[in-house]
């Protein structure tokens, strides 16, 4: 091997000019990708990192480049345009009456979901409570099962979900399972074999296409939602995947997190933002559904149900970043408090001013994060942003030893929002996320209390604490500086 190198090194240099060569192969190389990635109009910072990082690498950084660079959905944002017109009936126009803030015109403005109502959200803290409320749904479906799903893991929890879904299909309800395609790479044939022989349907979300050297492989843009709709009356969402990880009645290490049930004329939008998933990935027509069975008949979305809710869609189809710019809002709102809970925390300069923000106003801020999340580079990136956090009064607390999954955010007395996303560049822009956002002074009350007990159990960092130059300040420094592209 070494010596047929030395050969093909030899004959290349033979080549006349092959230096000069090489040079202008090399700039044009660069002017070629540095032109394609400045016209992605990116943060200057995120477009600045992959240029230099493919001047280094040049062959090593365009591969990766390939693989997880910025990537436009022009031909998806169109399908998924296409299927919401087809499926929903909602305003055009946010109703002109006081419960319409200006929050939810943002949200609306946003995602092209109305604001509606709920007439019951209850809060599932971690899985064991969470897998036990969805089974029930599901045992209880009469007509459609729909889920959509980041992680699904063929274990214990992942064996029961399938058995339930087995059972429901093979009582004659329509059972559709979307995947993603690397979240739950675990799941092979045979685990599905019973679901499909039973009439049940399976679809995977961006199916890696390493092997197609003309179509890049979407390895970076994932559906990191967690979602299931029951017979278009009820419906899950929130942090929790299913996977053993996430069931505290198995694993004494399993993640914190949230999860909701939600009743209402609100489940009509996230049947649509399934629904919308579901045809992108199989490609099936809006028409061979029945409305009538995916949106059962109801009163009007503002008269069904007191809680004010809204669902908040963002993903790489949509510039508008809705759940990033409805964070931001919220804060930028606030009058009294400001609480983030995220087990990812790498803010953009919007966010990162807007917190800073409201603790020089005098409001109570308070930032929550694992205090060793499952990626030691994200949590240096995370912590090397701490220190003008605390200089302004924001209020930093780590929660351990468990894994903190949680994504919640409370404004005031009145505003939460609560979701799939963590509060990173890679959910505001790369992932397709899923969050709920409520104007509801009861629910918020119940929120404040889990989160509450949350701070209680967790340690505030203090502005003096004493930062080792080699183990924590250093790495600390090098994984903000690749933060954009995280």
């Amino acid at each position: 091997m070494r010596q047929t190198l030395q050969e093909l090194w030899t004959s290349l240099s033979s080549i006349p000019h092959w230096g000069q060569i090489l040079a202008v192969a090399y700039v044009a190389y660069l002017l070629v990708l540095a032109g394609y990635i400045v016209l992605q109009k990116r943060e200057p910072v995120a477009t600045l990192s992959w240029i230099l990082s493919l001047a280094a690498l040049p062959y090593i950084g365009l591969f990766v480049f390939y693989l997880f660079g910025p990537q436009k959905i022009v031909r998806q944002r169109l399908r998924r345009g296409r299927s919401r017109a087809g499926m929903g009936t909602y305003e055009a126009v946010c109703p002109p009456d006081t419960r319409c803030t200006e929050l939810a015109r943002v949200g609306q403005a946003t995602t092209g979901l109305a604001p509606s109502t709920a007439t019951a959200v209850d809060w599932l803290v971690d899985g064991a409570a969470t897998y036990a409320a969805i089974l029930a749904a599901i045992g209880d479906a009469r007509r459609h099962v729909n889920l959509e799903y980041y992680i699904f893991e063929p274990d214990h929890a992942g064996t029961a979900m399938r058995d339930a879904l087995v059972a429901r299909a093979r009582a004659g309800v329509k059972v559709r399972l979307l995947l993603d395609a690397v979240g739950s790479s675990k799941i092979r044939r045979r685990f599905l074999q019973p679901l499909l022989d039973a009439g049940g349907e399976v679809a995977w979300f961006h199916p890696r296409q390493l092997l197609k050297p003309f179509k890049r492989p979407w390895l970076n843009l994932r559906t990191h939602r967690k979602l299931v709709v029951v017979d278009g009356e009820i419906a899950f969402t929130g942090g929790i995947n299913v996977t053993d990880e996430e069931d505290d009645s198995r694993n004494a290490n399993a993640y914190r997190d949230l999860h909701m049930r939600i009743r209402g004329h609100v489940v009509h939008s996230l049947q649509l933002v399934f629904l919308e998933d579901w045809i992108y990935a199989t490609g099936q027509a809006p028409e061979r559904f029945e409305r009538g069975d995916l949106f059962p008949a109801t009163v009007p979305a503002r008269e069904c149900g007191q809680i004010n809710a809204q669902v908040l869609v963002s993903g790489p189809d949509s510039a508008w970043e809705a759940i990033h710019r409805l964070h931001v809002a919220a804060i930028q709102e606030a009058k009294r408090r400001v609480w983030l809970v995220t087990p990812y925390f790498v803010p953009g300069e919007a966010a990162r001013m807007a917190l800073t923000s409201a603790a020089l106003g005098g409001l109570d801020t308070r930032l929550m994060v694992p205090k060793l999340s499952d990626s030691r580079f994200v949590t240096f990136a995370a912590r090397s942003y701490f220190d003008e956090l605390l200089e302004a009064g924001v209020r930093i607390y780590e929660y351990g030893p468990r894994m903190l999954h949680s994504k919640a955010f409370i404004a005031d007395d009145s505003t939460c929002i609560v979701g799939t996303a963590n509060f990173d560049h890679r959910s505001f822009r790369l992932n397709f996320e899923l969050s709920m956002m409520y104007s509801d002074r009861q629910l918020t009350a119940e929120l404040d209390a889990i989160l509450q007990a949350e701070f209680d159990r967790a340690v505030e960092v203090q502005p003096n604490r004493s930062r080792s130059l080699w183990r924590q300040r250093l790495p600390e420094a090098f994984a903000r500086l690749a933060s954009p592209l995280l």
